[in-house]
């Protein structure tokens, strides 16, 4: 028998949904099941052959744990190694790189440090900063938000060179970005699971967590060509990170898709949040993806960094023929053109 153990937080219905589905489609050959952890061995044997992780992130104990059952051979969805070295500045030049349309971004050295480094220890760091510089490379207004984390969180919207100085002096010890606001006419954000399978969702950020209002239902939100690019996009940005499961968010204006955010290994999928679509969609995805992980067999003991942070199995999800892709992705239906109004946020 296999065994799948998910990793979850607060949420509730999406891992309840997960485990249901895979213990019934399973049907005695693979057991789901919530992990339990306490105190654990260096030597520890083998307990689970895949990981659903959904809050390591939050928890340095869990993503330790994490990182020795993959040790192990266990499958990690996501890839804790990878996760643990990313952050949203290196994607974005990344994105860049790629060839999708990211917004003007700058990384900013701290405010304060720990104890223990003292000016001695910053001789690298150019003072004072060239901040109209900056303000004039990324315009205004303008976002300030940590250069790695997740929920919105220290996130401030910046309309002035003041703005920024008073905002900036409150954030501590947390490594900032500033980025360029898009006054965006639509806005997505999109599931991809397994590198190919996406769903593009119509979102609008402005509204409240949990309201209802911050998903919308509507296969027609995007036009087909734009649609299509979005999905491009999508693929190329999760391949080149290696994630299984992530979600990427576009601003879209003057019918360009701007992507401002896609380092979200673990997005939201309750059903009081995303509504039963996208909740039915990304359990059924995910489903999947853990039976083909499954089939696919442990992952083989291999104690080199290099063969942790990038297991064969992953790279071989970035190969797929262009009828597999299209075969594989749901996007909005072609309708005509309508008028869109203008939303602001980034």
């Amino acid at each position: 028998m296999k065994r799948v153990g998910v990793l979850v937080g607060r949420e509730k219905t999406f891992p309840e949904a997960i485990i249901k589905a895979i213990n019934e489609q399973g049907r005695g050959d693979v057991l789901a099941e919530y992990i339990k952890l306490g105190g654990i061995r260096y030597d520890d044997p083998p307990k689970y052959d895949l990981v659903i992780d959904r809050i390591s992130h939050e928890v340095p104990f869990y993503r330790a744990a994490l990182k020795r059952m993959a040790l192990e051979g266990a499958i990690i969805i996501n890839n804790p190694f990878w996760w643990s070295a990313d952050d949203k500045f290196f994607n974005y030049s990344l994105g860049k790189k790629l060839g999708v349309a990211i917004p003007k971004t700058v990384l900013l050295p701290q405010q304060d440090y720990i104890e223990g480094i003292v000016s001695e220890s910053l001789r690298n760091l150019e003072f004072p900063l060239d901040w109209q510089g900056i303000i004039d490379y990324v315009g205004l207004p303008a976002f300030l938000k940590p250069f790695d984390g997740g929920g919105w969180k220290n996130v401030s919207k910046i309309n002035s060179l003041e703005e920024l100085w008073n905002e900036y002096n409150k954030t501590g010890t947390l490594c900032m970005t500033l980025q360029e606001s898009i006054d965006f006419e639509q806005f997505v954000r999109c599931y991809c699971v397994g590198q190919q399978d996406v769903m593009i969702m119509a979102y609008d950020p402005r509204k409240p967590y949990l309201s209802g209002e911050q998903y919308v239902h509507n296969p027609n939100y995007l036009e087909p060509a734009l649609a299509e690019r979005v999905t491009k996009d999508v693929r190329t940005l999760c391949t080149a990170l290696g994630y299984d499961i992530n979600t990427v968010e576009f601003a879209i204006k003057d019918g360009v898709a701007y992507a401002i955010d896609f380092m979200n290994p673990a997005p939201d999928a309750e059903l009081a949040s995303v509504g039963e679509f996208y909740h039915n969609w990304i359990k059924d995805a995910v489903v999947q993806l853990v039976f083909k992980r499954l089939g696919e067999g442990r992952e083989r003991s291999r104690y080199r960094w290099d063969a942790l942070l990038n297991p064969e199995p992953q790279q071989a999800y970035a190969v797929a023929s262009a009828a597999e892709q299209q075969a594989r992705t749901i996007t909005p239906a072609p309708i005509a053109k309508k008028a869109a109004t203008k939303r602001k946020k980034s």
